[in-house]
């Protein structure tokens, strides 16, 4: 079983991160424009985009802890990874824990009126949801098995019935500090895909398309811990220190073309002495003020930019007590 402490102190934390001449978050449903607000112009990125990246790093650092299980327990390994199918990850649950898998399927049956016309039979389904107590044993082995299960949590009531999670880490959109202008850019291939479009070409073989971009953007995440959730998933201090490495460095090795230069610029933790904790969130995070410089300035680097609390530029590693019973520490 894990060693991991028990939560046992409440978090907020600021999460500021840049980007340069990239998209961070495309939306599907506006041809991949970056995401932004359409009253205020602001840039977004959705906290599924973050949780994506955060999952992607710890797969990348815990790749054989999550391979060679210790004392029966993988730790490590990501629910809701690329190409997964959810229910075969639920089932793995019941067949570790030997128990009978709960899932909906089909009979065909036939009332007295309809025995002698076989065309009547109707598909019925009959549904066996399984009892509190199996389901309660596959939660908690999701729990132990898969990072992000015991960290974000899940609904994994779908099919084969591991109930539903609530995750002690939630994060919220990131939104730019300033409006955002999205680009939009030619681009070429010298090469076709096919032999149809060479010929209709005459030899030729470039193929254009369209790139989206965002010259510069500051964007600022808020994000919170609760103790108590912690202790219902199994998340310990190790997995916290986990998240807070992968905030730090997860858009290390996240780089691609469509990105452009994305960097983690500051990483603020609030720690609270008490698990209800010692002050409101948002009294904390408006004391936190990431700003131009210079009003009306064209921003292209984060040197255009100051983050400061209560007047206070911290430096990496420094701490300070804003509030009784709270401690802010800059993580990087």
């Amino acid at each position: 079983m894990s060693t991991d402490k028990a939560l046992s102190n409440r978090y907020d934390f600021v999460l500021i991160f840049d980007v340069k001449d990239g998209n961070p978050n495309g939306d599907p449903d506006a041809g991949n424009m970056p995401r932004l607000d359409a009253e205020s112009g602001h840039g977004l990125v959705t906290d599924v985009s973050l949780k994506r990246k955060v999952r992607n790093f710890v797969g990348l650092v815990k790749e054989q802890d999550a391979r060679e299980p210790v004392d029966g327990e993988k730790r490590f390994e990501i629910y809701v990874r690329e190409k997964a199918i959810l229910n075969h990850q639920n089932q793995r649950a019941y067949s570790a824990l030997n128990l009978a898998v709960a899932i909906e399927e089909q009979a065909e049956v036939a009332t007295e009126n309809e025995a002698t016309d076989v065309k009547k039979k109707k598909p019925v389904k009959e549904k066996r949801k399984g009892s509190a107590d199996e389901v309660g044993q596959a939660r908690k082995w999701m729990c132990q098995n898969f990072f992000d299960v015991r960290t974000f949590g899940a609904v994994m009531s779908t099919g084969v019935n591991c109930g539903q999670v609530r995750g002690p880490v939630q994060l919220t959109f990131a939104r730019s500090v300033e409006p955002i202008v999205a680009l939009e850019h030619s681009i070429t291939r010298m090469a076709v895909a096919t032999e149809a479009e060479a010929e209709k070409q005459q030899g030729d073989n470039r193929t254009m398309g369209r790139k989206h971009t965002v010259p510069y953007g500051v964007y600022v995440a808020h994000g919170f811990v609760s103790s108590f959730l912690a202790k219902q998933t199994g998340f310990g201090d190790d997995d916290l220190e986990l998240v807070f490495q992968a905030l730090a460095q997860m858009f290390e090795h996240d780089r691609s073309a469509a990105r452009g230069e994305m960097s983690t610029r500051g990483l603020y933790v609030f720690k609270h002495d008490s698990e209800l904790g010692n002050a409101p969130a948002h009294a904390l995070f408006d004391r936190l003020k990431v700003e131009p410089k210079s009003a009306g300035d064209v921003a292209r680097s984060f040197d255009a930019y100051s983050v400061v609390f209560d007047g206070l530029n911290l430096a990496v590693g420094q701490s300070i007590q804003p509030t009784p019973g709270v401690t802010l520490t800059r993580r990087c």
